[in-house]
């Protein structure tokens, strides 16, 4: 006990910096100590003794194999069941009496929420009455169902697209998308505004206006993806035709003559 005393007397008779660097060397011992002990009580000690020399940390995942980590020595299961998300369309009626309710409760904010809900629940409606009244062949091609998509952001009719593919047994497809799409619709009246002026590549025409079911149209091909044809109906609305491996153009536009336009100009109330 004397001894100890003396030296602790001699520690605080030297200098400052002399005492603090001991004192930092018993804090560093501390936490190595406490360290070790809270790595065997998790597992992680033996782990770490086993991959000295031997790191197989990728990406920050130690022992991660096959696209599972591992953590306190056990390894992360990856997902290989779920179906996904349901989807359910916003029930159109129950939405207008929640507007109506929040409306009258001078909560206003709901209420156009639930607005833009039953449009939502509307426009889907629409999309799925005309994909029903497609038809089920288009030039020997069947629809895939599996592919339909109808998709709508709820504003007004600013972002509804309705998409059918249609395809063979080969690698001969052919896909129709109804959208109103702003982005679309620019390029094909930049097009439009050209007149009747074509564009060239390498010497080549590859689009050119025509004429469908009376309506002005874009036609366009190209050897990596075959053609397009573009028909704005209405005010909105645009019809859009990709065909993939059409042996030519008359072939492909056979394939469009099967759509009605009209009818789905009417389906959608466009004037």
């Amino acid at each position: 006990m004397r001894i100890f005393s003396i030296l602790v007397s001699a520690m605080l008779l030297s200098s400052g910096h002399t005492f603090a660097q001991f004192l930092n060397k018993l804090k560093q011992k501390a936490e190595q100590k406490a360290e070790r002990a809270l790595d065997e009580k998790l597992g992680l000690g033996q782990e770490q003794n086993n991959s000295t020399g031997n790191n197989q940390n990728t990406g920050g995942n130690s022992g991660a194999t096959g696209g599972s980590s591992t953590r306190y020595g056990k390894s992360n299961p990856s997902n290989n069941v779920g179906g996904g998300l349901v989807s359910s369309p916003p029930d159109v009626g129950q939405n207008l009496l929640d507007a109506e309710a929040a409306y009258k409760k001078g909560t206003f904010g709901d209420a156009r929420y639930s607005v833009q809900q039953a449009i939502l629940g509307v426009e889907l409606e629409i999309g799925n009455q005309l994909l029903k009244s497609l038809p089920d062949v288009i030039a020997g091609l069947k629809k895939d169902e599996t592919q339909d998509e109808v998709s709508s952001n709820g504003y007004g009719w600013a972002g509804l697209t309705i998409m059918r593919k249609y395809r063979d047994d080969k690698d001969k497809q052919l896909t129709f998308t109804i959208a109103n799409n702003a982005v679309w619709m620019a390029s094909i009246n930049a097009y439009m505004s050209m007149g009747g002026m074509a564009q060239q590549t390498n010497g080549q025409q590859n689009w050119k206006q025509i004429k469908y079911k009376g309506n002005k149209a874009i036609i366009e091909y190209s050897e990596s993806s075959g053609y397009k044809l573009s028909v704005p109906i209405g005010q909105s609305s645009l019809l859009v035709f990709e065909g993939v491996n059409f042996k030519n153009e008359p072939d492909f536009m056979k394939a469009a003559n099967e759509i009605d336009p009209d009818s789905i100009k009417k389906q959608l109330g466009e004037q």
